[in-house]
């Protein structure tokens, strides 16, 4: 890897301390160009919302548990 992979990604050490639990784990679905993001592993999602701009935001219980970003490439 490449010095300046490193540095992009030691940009997100500051969204990682903010997460729920300070934990983040991701994948990325280029066929439907979807960004997965989940703050809990495992998780049982109770409920979701839409969000206007496309993302949506999965709960259990009260707590975020994930988010899933549609159209992720377009942002």
């Amino acid at each position: 890897m490449a010095i300046a992979d490193v540095q992009e990604y030691l940009k997100l050490l500051p969204v990682v301390k903010r997460a729920p639990q300070g934990s983040l784990w991701s994948s990325y679905d280029a066929e439907a160009d979807v960004l997965y993001i989940n703050f809990k592993k495992p998780s049982q999602a109770t409920d979701s919302e839409l969000t206007e701009d496309d993302v949506i935001i999965r709960y259990e219980g009260e707590a975020v548990v994930g988010m899933t970003i549609l159209h992720a490439s377009q942002r």
